[in-house]
């Protein structure tokens, strides 16, 4: 078997209206299908729901569950804010930046550009809370052969370790050769 995609993503939302009308505003994603039950299709429980499905780019979704008989959502308190989020590929470091000037003049918080050598990336929260990523690639076809050529070996490593390798190294040093 052959993953040919990813058909969509789901999280929890607050609020599916106040969801759509953000993800169409502050990062121009189509709405493109909604679900209601009143109850759980797979497992026939009753529990009603809206389901909302945008537009991720490439084929991809994003999908959101509004669930209004459930507990307040929560976030795991041993999972650091900056470990589980969302990352969106943009076409390029100045739309990456654009976007950051146009998130915060509508007052979203944003941090970044971080640098992370093969990427440039901003973080901010959405409504519910998660944690979203745009990130531009800025790797050259040289520093991705390196990543790729060591990457077995790094987790190998880390593997029996449980210490970052410093195979790319080289990514964090203030002056790398792409030899």
């Amino acid at each position: 078997m052959k993953i040919e995609r990813i058909h969509h993503v789901a999280y929890r939302c607050r609020d599916a209206k106040e969801t759509v009308d953000w993800y169409r505003e502050m990062l121009g994603m189509e709405f493109v299908l909604a679900i209601a039950e009143d109850q759980v299709p797979s497992t026939h429980a009753p529990d009603p729901y809206m389901h909302v499905f945008l537009d991720a780019g490439g084929g991809n979704i994003l999908a959101f569950f509004e669930l209004p008989n459930s507990p307040g959502m929560g976030k795991d308190p041993n999972t650091p804010d900056w470990v589980q989020h969302i990352a969106f590929k943009v076409d390029s470091v100045k739309t990456l930046e654009a976007t950051q000037k146009r998130l915060q003049a509508a007052g979203v918080d944003v941090v970044g550009p971080t640098d992370h050598t093969i990427f440039r990336s901003i973080y901010f929260f959405d409504p519910n809370g998660h944690r979203i990523e745009l990130a531009a690639d800025t790797a050259t076809p040289e520093m991705s052969r390196r990543l790729d050529e060591v990457k077995w070996a790094m987790l190998e490593e880390w593997s029996r370790t449980r210490r970052a390798p410093r195979h790319a190294a080289w990514m964090h040093e203030k002056e790398f050769s792409a030899a």
